[in-house]
């Protein structure tokens, strides 16, 4: 499998549905920079959520153009990122394409309210709260028949990096 054939891939969903995990194991395999559109968050924002509110789409924005000038920035370099991203929204997913100015492939993770919930109160050391689960999910728009992308239900895959990359290689830039 040739890595600079495949497009750049975001890990999306809500918290708590193992992005950064699955991000990070894509980008070992396929010998990528990992991002984690966390870490691009302002300090406001990341004060707004650990307060337990959720954040707006004026929030949102200039966070979402972080992510995709980064990708845009490593393609400029010569190297492709797998990037852990919530991309709640379509219009969020359609402000990463345009900054990243490549072709993405999103690989949406899925699971059952009270597995994501358990999984949130299960964690340490994250500012997001799991009483904000609920506004991720009123949020979510699922992937649309037009983006590239695939959804995979974190609780049916017995490996959900292997799934995806099976997923991923049928689409090649």
């Amino acid at each position: 499998m040739a890595v600079d054939m495949l497009p750049v891939i975001v890990v999306m969903g809500v918290s708590g549905c193992g992005k950064s995990t699955i991000a990070s194991l894509l980008a070992a395999r396929l010998g990528r920079v990992y991002l984690d559109a966390d870490d691009l968050h302002s300090p406001a924002a990341i004060a707004k959520m650990a307060s337990g509110m959720p954040l707006t789409d004026d929030d949102r924005g200039p966070w979402l153009e972080r992510v995709g000038a980064r990708i845009a920035e490593g393609e400029e370099s010569g190297f492709r990122t797998v990037v852990a991203c919530s991309a709640l929204r379509r219009r969020y997913r359609d402000t990463i394409r345009t900054q990243a100015g490549v072709p993405v492939f999103f690989v949406h993770l899925t699971g059952a309210n009270e597995l994501l919930a358990e999984r949130m109160r299960a964690r340490t050391g994250h500012y997001m709260p799991a009483s904000l689960l609920a506004s991720q999910l009123t949020t979510l728009e699922p992937l649309q028949e037009d983006e590239a992308g695939t959804a995979l239900d974190i609780a049916a895959a017995d490996d959900i990096a292997a799934a995806a990359l099976r997923a991923i290689e049928s689409v090649r830039t």
